[in-house]
Protein backbone atom coordinates (compact mmCIF):
# COMPACT_ATOMS: atom_id res chain seq x y z
CA UNK A 1 0.00 0.00 0.00
CA UNK A 2 1.20 3.41 -1.06
CA UNK A 3 1.46 6.75 0.96
CA UNK A 4 -0.95 8.27 -1.13
CA UNK A 5 -3.24 5.24 -0.16
CA UNK A 6 -3.33 5.56 3.17
CA UNK A 7 -3.86 9.62 3.13
CA UNK A 8 -6.40 8.89 1.60
CA UNK A 9 -7.90 6.03 3.46
CA UNK A 10 -7.03 8.82 6.46
CA UNK A 11 -9.16 11.39 4.89
CA UNK A 12 -12.07 9.10 4.11
CA UNK A 13 -12.21 7.86 7.74
CA UNK A 14 -12.15 11.11 9.36
CA UNK A 15 -15.12 12.23 7.05
CA UNK A 16 -17.28 9.09 7.56
CA UNK A 17 -17.40 9.57 11.58
CA UNK A 18 -16.70 6.25 12.73
CA UNK A 19 -13.81 6.34 15.42
CA UNK A 20 -11.82 3.25 14.59
CA UNK A 21 -10.51 1.49 11.81
CA UNK A 22 -8.66 -1.38 11.64
CA UNK A 23 -6.79 -3.18 7.94
CA UNK A 24 -4.90 -6.03 7.69
CA UNK A 25 -3.56 -6.74 4.52
CA UNK A 26 -0.56 -9.42 3.72
CA UNK A 27 2.64 -7.73 4.95
CA UNK A 28 0.90 -4.14 6.90
CA UNK A 29 -1.94 -3.77 9.23
CA UNK A 30 -3.21 -0.42 9.77
CA UNK A 31 -5.31 1.04 12.63
CA UNK A 32 -6.63 4.63 12.18
CA UNK A 33 -8.17 6.45 14.91
CA UNK A 34 -10.39 9.57 15.14
CA UNK A 35 -11.25 11.65 17.72
CA UNK A 36 -10.94 15.30 18.97
CA UNK A 37 -10.94 16.74 15.48
CA UNK A 38 -7.52 15.13 14.45
CA UNK A 39 -6.75 11.43 13.06
CA UNK A 40 -4.08 8.98 14.41
CA UNK A 41 -2.27 6.46 12.44
CA UNK A 42 -0.39 3.27 13.44
CA UNK A 43 1.16 1.30 10.48
CA UNK A 44 3.08 -2.09 11.25
CA UNK A 45 4.31 -3.68 8.45
CA UNK A 46 5.05 -7.65 9.72
CA UNK A 47 7.14 -10.36 7.80
CA UNK A 48 5.82 -13.70 7.53
CA UNK A 49 6.37 -15.81 10.66
CA UNK A 50 7.90 -20.01 10.78
CA UNK A 51 5.84 -21.58 13.21
CA UNK A 52 7.63 -25.25 14.40
CA UNK A 53 5.29 -27.67 15.70
CA UNK A 54 6.64 -29.90 18.67
CA UNK A 55 6.31 -33.35 17.59
CA UNK A 56 3.61 -35.11 20.83
CA UNK A 57 4.85 -36.87 23.59
CA UNK A 58 3.63 -39.77 25.01
CA UNK A 59 1.48 -39.11 28.25
CA UNK A 60 1.13 -41.98 30.77
CA UNK A 61 -0.54 -40.83 33.81
CA UNK A 62 -4.31 -42.68 34.50
CA UNK A 63 -4.41 -39.78 37.56
CA UNK A 64 -7.13 -37.43 36.67
CA UNK A 65 -5.71 -33.85 35.62
CA UNK A 66 -6.95 -31.13 37.67
CA UNK A 67 -9.04 -29.23 34.72
CA UNK A 68 -10.87 -32.51 35.04
CA UNK A 69 -11.98 -32.61 38.49
CA UNK A 70 -12.88 -28.54 38.16
CA UNK A 71 -15.12 -29.65 35.60
CA UNK A 72 -16.57 -32.48 37.67
CA UNK A 73 -17.02 -29.73 40.32
CA UNK A 74 -18.80 -27.32 38.11
CA UNK A 75 -21.38 -30.01 36.72
CA UNK A 76 -23.56 -29.86 39.83
CA UNK A 77 -23.65 -25.77 39.64
CA UNK A 78 -24.78 -26.28 35.89
CA UNK A 79 -27.73 -29.15 36.98
CA UNK A 80 -29.27 -26.42 39.54
CA UNK A 81 -29.52 -23.59 36.76
CA UNK A 82 -30.01 -25.98 34.20
CA UNK A 83 -33.93 -25.61 34.19
CA UNK A 84 -33.32 -21.15 33.92
CA UNK A 85 -33.46 -19.20 31.22
CA UNK A 86 -30.43 -16.55 31.11
CA UNK A 87 -31.32 -13.17 29.49
CA UNK A 88 -28.18 -12.61 27.23
CA UNK A 89 -26.16 -8.95 26.08
CA UNK A 90 -27.30 -8.24 22.94
CA UNK A 91 -24.33 -5.94 22.38
CA UNK A 92 -21.14 -4.62 24.32
CA UNK A 93 -21.52 -1.70 26.37
CA UNK A 94 -22.22 -0.49 29.92
CA UNK A 95 -25.12 -2.21 31.66
CA UNK A 96 -27.77 -0.02 33.73
CA UNK A 97 -29.94 -1.52 35.79
CA UNK A 98 -32.52 1.87 35.83
CA UNK A 99 -33.69 4.65 33.61
CA UNK A 100 -31.93 7.28 35.47
CA UNK A 101 -29.73 7.41 38.88
CA UNK A 102 -33.04 8.49 40.49
CA UNK A 103 -35.65 5.84 39.51
CA UNK A 104 -35.85 2.46 40.80
CA UNK A 105 -34.67 -0.54 38.91
CA UNK A 106 -36.08 -2.00 36.20
CA UNK A 107 -36.35 -5.52 37.69
CA UNK A 108 -34.75 -7.69 40.64
CA UNK A 109 -35.15 -11.15 42.34
CA UNK A 110 -38.06 -11.84 42.73
CA UNK A 111 -40.11 -10.11 40.27
CA UNK A 112 -42.13 -11.48 37.48
CA UNK A 113 -41.96 -10.69 34.09
CA UNK A 114 -43.84 -10.35 30.74
CA UNK A 115 -42.09 -10.96 27.61
CA UNK A 116 -41.56 -7.82 26.05
CA UNK A 117 -40.52 -5.84 29.38
CA UNK A 118 -37.64 -3.95 29.80
CA UNK A 119 -35.12 -5.37 32.17
CA UNK A 120 -32.06 -3.28 31.59
CA UNK A 121 -30.18 -0.47 29.61
CA UNK A 122 -27.26 -1.33 27.57
CA UNK A 123 -25.07 1.95 26.53
CA UNK A 124 -22.98 1.62 23.69
CA UNK A 125 -20.77 4.71 21.74
CA UNK A 126 -23.52 7.22 23.28
CA UNK A 127 -26.68 5.03 22.71
CA UNK A 128 -28.83 4.03 25.21
CA UNK A 129 -30.11 0.16 24.12
CA UNK A 130 -33.15 -1.06 25.96
CA UNK A 131 -33.06 -5.02 26.37
CA UNK A 132 -35.78 -6.59 26.58
CA UNK A 133 -37.26 -9.95 28.02
CA UNK A 134 -37.60 -12.93 25.53
CA UNK A 135 -39.61 -14.75 27.54
CA UNK A 136 -41.89 -14.72 30.71
CA UNK A 137 -41.26 -15.58 34.41
CA UNK A 138 -39.78 -14.71 37.66
CA UNK A 139 -36.20 -13.09 38.34
CA UNK A 140 -34.38 -15.25 40.29
CA UNK A 141 -30.45 -13.86 39.95
CA UNK A 142 -28.70 -10.58 38.88
CA UNK A 143 -25.56 -11.81 37.49
CA UNK A 144 -24.00 -8.23 36.48
CA UNK A 145 -23.82 -5.24 39.06
CA UNK A 146 -25.26 -1.81 37.77
CA UNK A 147 -22.88 0.68 35.57
CA UNK A 148 -20.31 -2.61 34.88
CA UNK A 149 -19.06 -3.16 31.24
CA UNK A 150 -20.92 -6.39 29.65
CA UNK A 151 -19.32 -8.21 26.50
CA UNK A 152 -21.54 -9.64 24.10
CA UNK A 153 -23.41 -12.74 24.94
CA UNK A 154 -23.13 -12.34 28.52
CA UNK A 155 -25.39 -13.58 30.47
CA UNK A 156 -27.09 -11.03 32.75
CA UNK A 157 -29.94 -12.01 34.39
CA UNK A 158 -31.13 -15.62 35.37
CA UNK A 159 -34.99 -16.63 34.57
CA UNK A 160 -37.10 -19.30 36.13
CA UNK A 161 -40.03 -19.53 33.02
CA UNK A 162 -42.23 -21.64 35.35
Amino acid sequence: MELKEIQNLIRFVAKSGASEVKLEMEDVKITIRTGSGKAETTIIQQQPQQVSVPSPVPVESAAPTPAASEKAEETPKDDETSNYIEIKSPIIGTLYRKPSPDKPVFVKVGDTISAGDTVCIIEAMKLFNEVESEVSGTIVKVLVEDSSPVEFDQPLFLIDPS
